[in-house]
């Protein structure tokens, strides 16, 4: 990651850690080797983080999980229609298909004894999602206590950063995934007005 990323004073490195409990986060200028801002999920401000539940957001993903137990309730509904009903349905064998001279069943051969071959229950074709902005995505996930303290250690980190007259900077992620925590930290660093 370092080799195609550097901080330079014009544009310092945010970097970022993540261990199992905690998030850190640093401005650092690499041309000095300083560091300019940090910030933790350990910080004394953050001692009594409580997360705040958006109700707009549970309502959105209350919505959705809705629709998607509705849906997924027709298609069960339409899958049993579509199995044979009546006494003995489970005890109806497909008949066997006669054999050739060699004792071989044959390929292809026709069913002659008159049985109807079940229907094939066919589900209706997956959709697309629309895409959706970070914050958007983060939405699911903001109601957890790691996600939202991630948040609010960007906000912190740029504040920090902001005060020091750092503008701009180059994320470095650290090489973990922009998902989760990370991109809630980005988040959180961006709305306090730091640009990357």
């Amino acid at each position: 990651m370092r080799s195609h990323l550097e901080g330079s004073q014009a544009r310092p490195r945010l970097n970022v850690f993540r261990s199992g409990h905690h998030i850190y986060a640093q401005v650092i200028d690499d041309t000095t080797g300083r560091t300019l801002a940090a910030a933790s999920s350990l910080d004394a401000s953050l001692h009594d983080f409580k997360v705040q539940r958006d109700p707009s957001t549970t309502e959105k993903v209350g919505g959705a999980l809705q629709s998607v137990a509705e849906k997924a309730a027709g298609l069960v509904e339409a899958a049993a229609e579509a199995l044979p009903r009546g006494k003995g349905a489970k005890a109806v064998k497909q008949p066997a298909k006669p054999q050739a001279k060699g004792g071989q069943p044959q390929k292809g051969g026709q069913q002659k004894s008159g049985a109807q071959a079940q229907p094939k229950i066919i589900l209706p074709a997956a959709q697309k999602r629309s895409d959706k902005t970070p914050v958007e995505a983060l939405a699911a996930i903001a109601d957890n206590r790691k996600v939202a303290l991630s948040r609010e250690v960007g906000k912190l980190v740029a504040q920090r950063a902001k005060e020091k007259g750092v503008k701009q900077v180059v994320f470095d992620r650290g090489g973990y995934a922009y998902h989760g925590r990370i991109a809630s930290l980005a988040e959180g660093a961006r709305e306090a007005g730091l640009d990357f």
